[in-house]
């Protein structure tokens, strides 16, 4: 892990909710943006020019927090996973936010974005499909197939052939290692090895298995977008195929009053690592514009 080495103008503790420990890392200077999510993962993925324009609040989620207590299903709804998000901004005294999620927790950005609008000044979703429906599956299952190289292909066969005996070695980790072992639907360099981003992660799999599986499966993000004036910016790879692609968002555009779409050409599911340069200019402009 001496690749990551966290700034030393950092600020670093918990916030307690409930029997979580919620971990935090607040870097960099600006306007406050919330990053949800790990708070070892993301600060790996964003960039330190990005720290230059905006104070970047790293926080865990349940699903990456520590419990004191076994969980139970109340524990880890998203309606507990919004109000924590609305905790760690009154713990820092902030009365607006830009509030960012990457992937599933672009649906946290945005839902939390509806109930809590008037603390909200800016939503970013990156890499962050419709919904985890059985059709939006299809919609990615399809583009993978229809649009992949062998080579690609031929990864994923290998990388997937090491699933079943490393989570039968580590079932508490298994969604560390399918995001690891999904590298090749993950990333534009389909070689690249996303295990030192995850090292030290730590995951609460009921939360996960419930919201991934459960929640953004079902999820309807038209419902509440009528009462958003929030500006919502939305970027996506050109190459990820983990969530459906980009032209399934077409019919939900509409439902939007303020919505921004980049499509970033050489980034899989991580454009905010894998095209920084051109990530943080697009975010900064339209955070400037909007």
């Amino acid at each position: 892990m001496s690749q990551f080495k966290t700034p030393e103008t950092a600020t670093r503790g918990t916030i307690r909710s409930g029997h979580f420990e919620l971990a935090y890392s607040v870097e960099g200077q600006g306007a406050p943006a919330i990053v949800i999510g790990s708070a070892v993962y993301y600060p790996r993925v964003f960039s330190d020019r990005l720290r230059q324009s905006l104070q970047l609040i790293f926080v865990d989620h349940r699903g990456f927090a520590k419990a004191s207590e076994e969980l139970k299903p109340a524990d880890y709804s998203l309606d507990a996973v919004l109000d924590d998000i609305d905790l760690v901004r009154r713990h820092f005294g902030h009365e607006k936010v830009i509030v960012i999620g990457h992937s599933g927790h672009g649906y946290m950005a945005l839902e939390y974005a509806k109930r809590y609008s008037s603390h909200v000044s800016h939503v970013v979703m990156i890499a962050t499909g419709p919904s985890h429906s059985a059709a939006h599956h299809e919609a990615s299952e399809r583009y993978w197939n229809e649009s992949v190289c062998p080579e690609r292909k031929a990864r994923l066969a290998s990388d997937l052939a090491l699933l079943p005996g490393e989570i039968e070695a580590a079932p508490e980790k298994r969604f560390v290692t399918f995001c690891i072992r999904l590298g090749a639907k993950s990333w534009y360099d389909h070689a690249y090895d996303a295990a030192p981003l995850w090292q030290g992660v730590e995951v609460n799999m009921p939360v996960f298995d419930h919201l991934w599986g459960e929640t953004f499966r079902d999820i309807d993000i038209r419902q509440g977008l009528d009462k958003l004036d929030t500006p919502v910016f939305l970027a996506l790879g050109r190459y990820d195929y983990l969530v459906a692609p980009y032209a399934t968002w077409d019919v939900y555009r509409s439902s939007f009053r303020d919505l921004t779409v980049r499509v970033l050409e050489k980034s899989g599911h991580t454009p905010q690592l894998e095209e920084s340069d051109l990530f943080d200019a697009e975010l900064l402009q339209w955070l400037s514009l909007s």
